[in-house]
């Protein structure tokens, strides 16, 4: 197996619901559900990884609160290294609702602060040479994201692939945020972005149309996928040759991290190598039984989760 590492924002996430409808200011109501679980997008994938018993490397930043060091307890070994910065942790409560969807309420905390001297404190290139690398939410890292280019530079140096998911942009795809997000993709062998995304930032309307678009920019050797939520998911391989992958039906609880949890399984099978079929059902998959179970597993039935 090739090594794993993912980079970007983990946080603490305090999921709640359902709610519906949303309560008049000044009201309080009673929900069902309640989890505090590691959260952000490269905690989301950590997480999926631990469960399964995929090996895997973690770059990350934690506040210095009661919540970071939580955080870090959670991820046990994997964040020894992680540095403490001198703010508070980052902290999302999200309101799930009965169809599904979500609202987050989110502080900025200690995210922004996440640089490339604590990716280099955490990650020893040679322990991850040759493999894929998760890069995830650039919209919320800013000190890193200043420093993308020397990023991918020391990744180039360690024939690290990089496989892109920056998250929604906290003021929309501006044509700024696109640009910057098109400059990223000539540097990554893999992206990850779901159909919303992909259609907006491409301009097409049709996911296929939108992957060969973003495709067009990023090198030769690029694979992209679209995550489509219940519709499954769609990839072009390094040939552009189209492979798709439906989802399952299920009874959904949580989405909340379903497309990292994707990302998870789609990048454990890429890192095993094996087709590009079997990654999109691999990430379809455990997306779908997470989105499915409460408290959340990732194991399918009939399976024994990982210790």
């Amino acid at each position: 197996m090739k090594p794993l590492a993912v980079i970007g924002n983990v946080n603490v996430d305090l999921i709640m619901g359902p709610a519906a409808p949303w309560p008049r200011p000044g009201t309080e109501i009673i929900v069902d559900h309640d989890e505090l679980r590691v959260g952000g997008s490269a905690g989301n994938t950590a997480l999926a990884w631990m469960a399964c018993g995929v090996p895997f490397h973690i770059a990350a930043n934690v506040g210095d609160d009661q919540f970071g060091k939580w955080l870090a307890g959670e991820l046990g070994e994997h964040s020894r290294n992680w540095p403490v910065s001198p703010q508070s942790t980052t902290l999302s409560v999200g309101i799930t609702h009965p169809d599904g969807e979500r609202t987050f309420f989110t502080t900025r905390g200690h995210l922004p602060h996440f640089s490339l001297n604590d990716v280099h404190a955490v990650l020893d290139g040679v322990d991850i040479r040759g493999g894929y690398a998760l890069l995830c939410g650039s919209f919320l890292t800013d000190a890193l994201v200043r420093e993308y280019e020397a990023f991918f530079d020391w990744a180039d140096s360690q024939d690290l692939k990089i496989a892109l998911d920056t998250g929604w942009p906290l003021d929309g795809w501006t044509d700024a945020n696109c640009e910057a997000v098109r400059r990223w993709l000539k540097r990554c062998h893999v992206s990850l972005l779901n159909e919303i995304e992909t259609t907006t930032l491409t301009g097409e309307a049709e996911p296929e149309a939108a992957a060969r678009a973003l495709k067009a920019d990023m090198p030769p050797d690029a694979v992209v996928v679209v995550k489509r939520g219940p519709d499954g998911a769609i990839a072009l391989d390094a040939h552009g040759v189209l492979f798709t992958a439906e989802a399952p039906t299920v009874d959904v609880i949580d989405t909340i991290g379903a497309g990292d949890v994707f990302n998870a399984g789609f990048l454990a099978a890429l890192a095993e190598e094996e087709s590009l079929q079997a990654c999109l059902d691999a990430g379809v998959a455990i997306a779908s039984r997470a989105i499915s179970t409460f408290p959340r597993s990732y194991s399918q039935p009939g399976q024994e989760p990982a210790p």
